[in-house]
């Protein structure tokens, strides 16, 4: 059994070598996006700043689905947001999503962009939630974090939100509202990359490694943000 594990990791090193398995290279967002707002939010933060697994972390990766460059698609089942780069390439955010009865899918746009956003829940997470205020302002820990994309459809907000978070300890996991989450740090990488009308595609459950399979409408009722702590 030794012998084969052996053969085995030989083989698996020489395809790696060989450029069968390309290795993923991780790279933390720029400082270089950060305002001197986000600094000075950031230095306060009293969330633990646990970093993602390294799976989950910022990632340079090969893109071979058919989106055009600039186009943000959201793969849930494997938490990943990736914004698409030309040659091939995009950058790979891990987020966390929304449980299953409260996730989405389809296509939007950002219609809307916010720095350091008030949250204000909505109905829905009113009746599921007591006690919640009518609304919380904006700063590091506003459970919307450092910015937050609105995805709209036409004219109207669908209450579903890319956002940062105070809770980066579960980026890979699918505990929020129904909103995505990203590490304040990534998505204000992500906010500095992006404009309003760029198209977020939030592909169909179990469509995550197939060609392009997402349907034009998203799904079910905004949930419309993430738990509070």
């Amino acid at each position: 059994m030794s012998s084969l594990k052996v053969v085995l990791g030989l083989l698996a090193a020489g395809l790696a070598l060989s450029g069968c398995m390309p290795a993923t290279t991780y790279q933390a967002a720029p400082e270089a996006t950060l305002k001197p707002n986000d600094k000075a939010q950031l230095a306060k933060a009293r969330y633990a700043a646990v970093p993602p697994a390294e799976p989950f972390r910022r990632a340079i990766v090969d893109y071979h689905r058919k989106e055009l460059p600039g186009t943000i698609v959201v793969d849930s089942d494997n938490h990943y947001l990736y914004l698409v780069q030309d040659g091939g390439k995009a950058i790979r955010y891990g987020v966390t999503v929304g449980e299953e009865a409260l996730a989405f899918s389809g296509i939007a746009k950002v219609g809307n962009m916010a720095e350091w956003p008030k949250w204000t829940p909505t109905a829905d997470i009113h009746k599921r939630i007591e006690g919640l205020p009518a609304s919380v302002p904006g700063g590091v820990d506003n459970p919307l974090g450092a910015r937050a994309l609105y995805l709209y459809q036409g004219n109207r907000d669908t209450l579903f939100r890319i956002h940062g978070t105070n809770q980066p300890e579960y980026i890979g996991a699918s505990i929020s509202s129904g909103c995505i989450r990203m590490t304040n740090e990534d998505v204000i990488d992500l906010y500095s990359r992006v404009k309003q009308g760029t198209v977020v595609v939030v592909l169909d459950p179990k469509q995550g490694d197939s060609p392009y399979n997402s349907k034009m409408a998203l799904q079910g009722g905004g949930a419309g943000g993430p738990m509070p702590q």
